[in-house]
């Protein structure tokens, strides 16, 4: 992903009629994705055909949306109830191997529905970016808002001081994960626990992996539109999860941004269900585990 990509469409223009629409162009979101979505596409994925390239979930369908929070709601009760006995042994097995929580909590960045500068500037009838109305000790925000934050609950798969030395991502072959995270982490099953931040709204089943703000902060100056995947609910799977595995690397990073637009241009329930069938998969297989 070469380049700054830019998309500074308001997302009412995909109400737009035909005449009225700009054709894509490479910097623009759809060409982000028509670029790379033959390279990094499944082939079972249902490719939809948009008149506009998404931006958020606002972007949706009234009736998609309320679909897909009626499938995340149904699907967790019962993934919830059918693997209650094992998250109790799962629950019982970290607190006899290792001292500590058996919970992990954790603060993620969740949806971001605010539109950029220039969009907001226009909804207001206010004056075009580059002037400077502000004035001194009036600013609304000293630190961009990236997304609504909120707890996020995991089995711990980590020894408790696993981050006195600082923040960095997992590794394979981590010294900070447990024997039994390790085991943990290639079933997936130290994810269980996010079924509740599903059931609270704060997560989806399928959507992009929800990422730490500290982490955010600075992969959002590094990868072009990284941002823009928080245009939908983080989900306990998705796209990217399933392809690409854990972050190991930057070039797996922009990956999974690829991957995670790529979900937000086709996001639907038959596709849902298709990445939800093939999570099973990956379960089984432990791909993609660190």
């Amino acid at each position: 992903m070469q380049g700054t990509i830019r998309l500074n469409l308001p997302c009412d223009a995909i109400e737009e009629p035909p005449d009225r629409q700009t054709p894509y162009t490479s910097d623009s979101l759809a060409g982000l994705v028509e670029r790379y979505g033959d390279e990094i596409a499944p082939e079972w994925l249902k490719r939809l055909h948009l008149e506009r390239p998404r931006k958020t979930i606002a972007c949706l369908s009234t009736r998609t949306r309320l679909v897909k929070r009626l499938f995340d709601i149904v699907t967790a009760l019962l993934l919830a109830a059918l693997t209650s006995p094992l998250m109790i042994l799962v629950a019982a097995l970290i607190k006899l191997t290792s001292p500590g929580p058996v919970i992990y909590r954790q603060i993620r960045v969740g949806l971001n529905m605010r539109g950029t500068q220039r969009d907001r500037r226009q909804k207001r009838g206010g004056p075009p970016p580059g002037t400077h109305e502000r004035r001194l000790g009036r600013e609304r925000r000293r630190t961009f808002n990236y997304g609504r934050p909120f707890v996020l609950y995991k089995f711990r798969t980590m020894y408790v001081d696993a981050e006195k030395h600082g923040l960095r991502l997992a590794q394979e072959n981590d010294p900070r994960v447990t024997p039994l995270g390790r085991l943990l982490r290639r079933t997936r099953l130290d994810e269980l626990p996010q079924l509740w931040n599903v059931l609270r709204g704060d997560m989806s089943m399928v959507g992009p992996r929800p990422e730490r703000p500290e982490f955010i902060a600075r992969l959002s100056t590094e990868i072009p539109d990284y941002l823009q995947r928080l245009g939908l609910k983080p989900g306990l799977t998705g796209l990217a999860q399933i392809i690409n595995g854990y972050d190991s690397n930057l070039e797996s990073i922009r990956r999974k941004v690829a991957l995670d637009l790529l979900y937000l241009q086709n996001c639907c329930l038959i596709n849902d269900l298709k990445i939800l069938l093939r999570t099973v998969g990956v379960v089984i297989t432990g791909k993609g585990a660190v």
